[in-house]
């Protein structure tokens, strides 16, 4: 018996002008996997994802996280959602005037979840989680790329969210340095239970973290089911990207 969903997108529409990105899209996300999202470039992907938490709003159809329809709440309603379903922005979008250390604690200080004596050390946790310990008082510039990706991710897990989004995590990075990021996202997922979603189009990456794949194409979801049912299936749209990628 599957897990029950943790993130529901019922009929998702959106558009940019004249561009409509998502026609009518569903997708659940269940409770503690890892769903991978394929799809071409300006497929929507990073689209899809920045609903899952209203980073972005549809125009029509309605997002829920546990139960809760995203779309009625006021942004200050919104603060405790993303606490809980935290992302993981393509760059990092660390900030370059802090310390690492001062770059984690950051969200611990706007939310004011935790006294601030308390914040040091779950700080040093976080970073520590993500094999960075020591690193506190270190700047992004002097981190390589694979380092400030994880550096971004400790400061996601900082607020212990149930999800964690990730918009192309391996996107720049060396091999050696993207297996360790999917190691990562595996291990987050075994050890904490936290609930994972996987915008890439690197397969590699997609067949090792992803316990169920979505291909998303024209807007839609044509295709949900786990790496071996993908690599099967008969879909005219995710064989031809499956074989060109």
């Amino acid at each position: 018996m599957s897990a029950p969903p943790y993130i529901r997108c019922e009929r998702l529409e959106k558009s940019f002008g004249t561009k409509a990105v998502l026609r009518g899209l569903s997708l659940d996300v269940r409770v503690g996997e890892s769903l991978v999202v394929l799809g071409g470039s300006g497929s929507g992907k990073s689209v899809l994802l920045k609903h899952m938490n209203a980073l972005l709003r549809p125009d029509a159809g309605e997002v829920l996280v546990d139960d809760v329809a995203l779309g009625p709440l006021a942004e200050d309603d919104l603060v405790r959602v993303r606490r809980d379903v935290a992302m993981l922005f393509q760059q990092g979008a660390l900030f370059d005037s802090l310390t690492i250390g001062e770059n984690v604690a950051y969200p611990l200080r706007e939310h004011k979840t935790v006294l601030p004596d308390e914040i040091p050390a779950r700080v040093h946790a976080a970073l520590e989680t993500v094999d960075l310990a020591g690193t506190e008082r270190q700047m992004p510039a002097e981190l390589s790329g694979g380092m400030r990706k994880r550096a971004a991710l400790a400061r996601a897990l900082v607020l212990e969210p149930r999800a964690l989004l990730y918009d192309e995590p391996t996107t720049g990075l060396d091999p050696v340095v993207a297996a360790k990021i999917n190691h990562l996202i595996r291990d987050l997922q075994r050890r904490l239970g936290v609930t994972s979603v996987v915008v890439t189009h690197d397969l590699a990456s997609a067949f090792f973290v992803a316990d169920r794949i979505a291909f998303l194409h024209e807007g839609r979801i044509r295709f949900t089911g786990t790496p071996d049912e993908a690599r099967a299936s008969a879909d005219p749209f995710l064989r031809e990207f499956l074989t060109a990628a």
